[in-house]
């Protein structure tokens, strides 16, 4: 390939720029090949392939290194196409905000928390906000911190109530809110169940149910294992959902790990117990975390205002 080494100031990158460039770029990224990309925006490969080198002219920067009869993204082409996938989120909530506009103004905010938010300021603040903006719609997804933050790059979601988790492309402000203790917890008739004392080796005879691998829960929970020389059990149940740890967990002798939070309101409630078992390590901190370089509606602006009191924000790149 030929140099394409330039420099431009933003105002001239931003007129050679196109939507249509940063589409391709984005295909090529989750598509893999440069003719998958094409056929999904509709183009020939040709075109396509003058359509990226006139990306790479535009940006001065080739973006990809020829690997046999393929591309292979370099240092550059990973950069931009991280940039895309923001300028992508922006135009997502864009799109939102317009649909709100269109709907006459009440308004739509998308909201992702993990679970342990759920039983106390998390829920005082959606509800504050139905107080006050009654027609406003709210769509609140529960998962992991990392799939949480894909959303939020996507423009899925606007706030996310959760961890920093290493997701690329996301560079966020982040504003702590509490910290969050783990509970194993057990059925009633658990065999466990009635132990006042339970030391990690008797927690090993039993099969478990685990978040999925890359949550910030499980791997506190795998650092507990390798501080007692132990392996992960054979033949796991992984799951996200709490609600379908807890109902596995009351019908078998499956051992489930929750926040402390969520399972002492059940173990009140008798649906399970929480066994005397205390994890050596702590999970870091959860809080909101917001796009650092997207402007936030007032909806999301207010929520954060209430779910905070007054809480101080610190700017973070996950």
């Amino acid at each position: 390939m030929g140099s394409v080494d330039r420099q431009h100031t933003t105002p001239q990158l931003m007129n050679r720029l196109r939507m249509r460039q940063v589409a391709l770029l984005l295909a090529i990224d989750e598509l893999g090949t440069l003719s998958a990309a094409a056929e999904h925006l509709g183009l020939t490969q040709p075109a396509a392939t003058k359509m990226l080198h006139e990306l790479e002219l535009a940006l001065g920067q080739h973006l990809f290194d020829r690997v046999g009869r393929g591309l292979q993204r370099n240092v550059a082409g990973e950069r931009v196409t991280g940039f895309f996938r923001s300028i992508r989120g922006s135009v997502e909530a864009l799109n939102q905000e317009l649909e709100a506009v269109r709907q006459g103004g009440a308004g739509k905010l998308a909201i992702g928390s993990i679970m342990a938010a759920s039983p106390g300021r998390l829920t005082h603040a959606l509800l504050q906000l139905k107080k006050e903006f009654p027609l406003v719609s709210m769509e609140i997804a529960v998962d992991t911190s990392d799939r949480l933050l894909a959303q939020l790059r996507e423009g899925v979601l606007e706030v996310v109530v959760g961890r920093l988790a290493p997701v690329e492309g996301v560079d966020c402000v982040f504003r702590p809110i509490d910290d969050e203790a783990l509970a194993v917890i057990a059925a009633n008739e658990h065999p466990l169940a009635r132990r006042r004392q339970l030391p990690f080796q008797a927690l090993l005879d039993y099969p478990w149910i685990l978040q999925p691998h890359g949550s910030p829960m499980r791997d506190l929970i795998e650092r507990e294992f390798r501080h007692h020389h132990a392996a992960l059990p054979r033949g796991l149940i992984e799951t996200g959902s709490i609600l379908t740890t807890m109902n596995l967990v009351r019908s078998s002798q499956l051992l489930g790990v929750i926040p402390e939070a969520v399972a002492r309101g059940h173990a009140e409630h008798g649906m399970v117990k929480r066994l005397p078992y205390r994890f050596g390590h702590t999970l870091e901190a959860y809080g909101s975390l917001v796009p650092r370089d997207r402007p936030l509606s007032a909806l999301a602006r207010r929520f954060l205002e209430v779910l905070h009191g007054g809480t101080q924000a610190t700017s973070a790149q996950a």
